[in-house]
């Protein structure tokens, strides 16, 4: 009988969703430090550049995206996100925690696919691989070996990661796109770093950049983060978009650490929006 996440009844180990170095260093070298699957989602990242010592690599630019929609980075089907997290070593015990050496800009991805999969147990290393450094933990460059298959069975939340036709719904009915690309780029003023795309904005939307959330590399504190999604989005349900779905999700970590619980990422944001002959677009 396949084991459902959760199932076992284990207490979760670390915080959710952001976890100090000091406790997770402390919970590795701890009685269930075996529970713990350390992925680093550090962008253009090779498995011997430096990570936390056991740390596997979550390769958005790979196979942990949809390599078949000609976006960069869907989620990829039910059953191959679950074959890739068994490869993973994820289990229906494990609590899984991402890393990154740019934090914060990839990490919060990994965290929101996850959640959209129904798997809870997961932290955000807080500060990434230098804020690990400056607790005085090592780094290592050595490639971790692939672990022993995991049982880890996916039971996925709709609408948490949404389409194009919802975000064109949502946009009809009153709820929120924010956008967590630069403000130069939201208003159409700088172009779009993927060749081929209109500059702006979906008509409607507006601007949070994900930059604007943190501060010395780390999250801003939970009271600024109300402050700022309050003010841009109101009480209005979120949707979340950026550039390729992944720092949306830093905007989806803001709103959930403010207390939303009405918040979808838009998987193929301006990747998809952009494209010559999509939807509506305006400037400024």
């Amino acid at each position: 009988m396949e084991v459902r996440w959760n199932d076992l009844g284990m207490t979760s180990l670390l915080p959710t969703p952001l976890v100090t170095a000091d406790d997770l260093a402390d919970a590795l070298a701890g009685p269930d430090g075996r529970r713990i699957v350390v992925l680093d989602v550090s962008m253009g990242a090779s498995p011997a550049d430096p990570h936390i010592p056991g740390a596997l690599r979550f390769d958005l630019d790979g196979p942990m995206s949809d390599q078949t929609t000609g976006l960069p980075h869907s989620m990829p089907a039910d059953d191959v996100f679950q074959d890739a997290l068994r490869g993973l070593g994820i289990t229906a015990g494990s609590h899984v925690v991402v890393t990154e050496t740019d934090y914060l800009f990839a990490a919060a991805r990994p965290w929101w696919m996850l959640r959209a999969m129904g798997i809870d147990d997961v932290s955000i290393l807080d500060g990434g691989n230098p804020a690990w450094v400056a607790a005085g933990n090592p780094l290592v460059t050595e490639v971790t070996p692939p672990p022993e298959p995991g049982d880890v069975v996916v039971d996925p939340r709709p609408g948490l990661l949404v389409d194009e036709e919802h975000v064109e719904r949502s946009l009809a009915t009153g709820d929120t796109v924010v956008d967590a690309r630069s403000r130069a780029r939201f208003a159409g003023t700088a172009p779009e770093p993927r060749p081929g795309l209109r500059a702006g904005h979906m008509p409607g939307a507006v601007n949070l950049p994900y930059t604007e959330l943190q501060r010395d590399g780390r999250l801003l504190p939970v009271a600024d983060l109300t402050a700022a999604v309050d003010r841009t989005v109101g009480d209005a349900p979120i949707v979340a978009s950026c550039g390729s779905g992944v720092t949306a999700c830093v905007v989806a970590l803001a709103a959930v650490m403010a207390g939303r619980d009405d918040v979808a990422v838009y998987d193929g944001s301006w990747s998809e929006w952009g494209r010559k002959g999509g939807p509506a677009v305006v400037t400024e």
